[in-house]
């Protein structure tokens, strides 16, 4: 049975600190340091509005996704405005705090399945964006969409940003600058930033120089 216990307005300003200060100390510790008492202590907040806001931590955490969430979306629908919306969408996907909160929830999520599903419910929706743009920009070349289709575009940026983010967490950089170019590249094929280059007959990165 549901708690009748209340609970504090969503819109309460102190709601807000607290999911900031969870959302921080993710950044700075990793989820193992979310608690409710550090929370408090981060938010300068007696530890008891913790629970007043969420009735358990994984409501918290499940809020904290919630938000920064919502706010990936909001930010990637104006990407589709940009006028290089691929370009613009691949500095979204390698920010470096947007990857490390993502990947924390990831590991937060193996054993809670409420919020396993949650993150691939927003997963489904940011691919829809991201294949919105891969779409806009191909239309405009002379692209053969049947080789890479733009889906693969959309998996591959996503993926590629965020193993370049997670190893160089870890200090590993071999390899990153060269695969950075190269997406960069393909970035400047896809959307005509280079016009005296034809998309039949194309040069590889270390051709640029």
């Amino acid at each position: 049975m549901a708690s009748s216990r209340r609970i504090g307005a969503p819109d309460a300003k102190n709601r807000s600190v607290l999911l900031d200060a969870a959302e921080q100390l993710m950044v700075e510790s990793g989820y193992a340091a979310v608690t409710s008492r550090r929370v408090a202590e981060k938010a300068a907040l007696k530890p008891q509005l913790v629970h007043y806001y969420f009735r358990t931590m994984d409501d918290l955490f499940m809020e904290v996704f919630r938000r920064r969430a919502e706010e990936g979306l909001q930010i990637q629908a104006a990407i589709l405005d940009a006028p290089h919306p691929l370009r613009a969408l691949w500095n979204f996907s390698t920010d470096s705090t947007g990857v490390a909160v993502t990947m924390e929830f990831i590991a937060l999520a193996r054993h809670r399945p409420a919020l396993r599903a949650e993150i691939a419910r927003y997963s489904e929706l940011f691919r829809v964006g991201q294949l919105a743009a891969a779409e806009q920009v191909l239309a405009r070349t002379e692209y053969d969409v049947s080789r890479i289709p733009a889906v693969v575009v959309s998996v591959l940026m996503t993926s590629i940003s965020r193993v370049v983010v997670m190893e160089e967490a870890l200090g590993v950089t071999a390899g990153h600058a060269e695969t950075i170019e190269l997406i960069d590249w393909c970035l400047g094929v896809l959307e005509n930033e280079a016009a005296d280059r034809s998309i039949d007959n194309v040069r590889g990165p270390s051709d640029l120089h």
